[in-house]
């Protein structure tokens, strides 16, 4: 089997678009010899605790509304073409992600990761749920079979705070400048919201040259 090593962020449209890419080419190549873990990535660090307004911070991000729209239209294009809706106008927050990514991390202790990944992308896009709210990250476990109380209690200490913030930085530190970074086999780096066709492509390849190895 060969690591595939994601950097994400729930709140990145584009980690929403390059995960169902990957997922197409997943399910046509169900051999495919990929491990999967999701690493912590904040796209906004420094957003408050609470969160903020979201017209509000994309209008601060991209200079106003129409640069926000201006920004935003080639994900509408993307999103549309790998089958994805992203209802925007139901999103109210703009979350800090902080706790989003313990969640992802425990869930990758009982081995739910992808599905935790997979609910707080739903849960952010489709149902305009602010993901920084410690109630909603509750029901997000309970719904992927994740024992609610366990991450109630985590959520209500610092546990793992340290760690997700040391694992950003380092992904920071080796150069990551965005999100979805894909690392294959922790050699080749991979950015952005790729094909599904490239990513068969890739598989291909891989597939090769563990046939060629053994």
């Amino acid at each position: 089997m060969v690591r595939l090593d994601i950097l994400s962020d729930p709140i990145c449209p584009w980690c929403y678009i390059g995960k169902a890419n990957l997922d197409r080419a997943l399910e046509q190549h169900p051999d495919h010899p990929f491990v999967i873990e999701w690493h912590p990535y904040q796209l906004n660090p420094e957003m408050p605790a609470e969160g903020m307004d979201r017209r509000t911070y994309l209008e601060t991000k991209f200079g106003g509304k129409e640069g926000a729209v201006k920004a935003y239209a080639p994900v509408v294009e993307h999103a549309k073409a790998a089958g994805l809706e992203i209802n925007f106008e139901a999103i109210e927050t703009t979350p800090n992600t902080l706790n989003a990514h313990r969640l992802i991390h425990w869930a990758g202790l009982e081995g739910r990761q992808t599905a935790a990944v997979s609910a707080l992308f739903r849960a952010y896009f489709k149902e305009g749920r602010d993901i920084g709210d410690t109630e909603v990250l509750i029901d997000i476990a309970d719904g992927i079979g994740i024992d609610a109380k366990m991450i109630r209690h985590l959520l209500g200490t610092d546990a793992d705070v340290d760690d997700i913030r040391d694992r950003d930085a380092n992904a920071r530190e080796k150069g990551v400048t965005g999100v979805p970074c894909f690392i294959i086999a922790n050699q080749h780096a991979l950015p952005g919201a790729q094909s599904p066709e490239l990513w068969a492509q890739v598989i291909d390849e891989v597939v090769e040259q563990i046939k060629d190895a053994e």
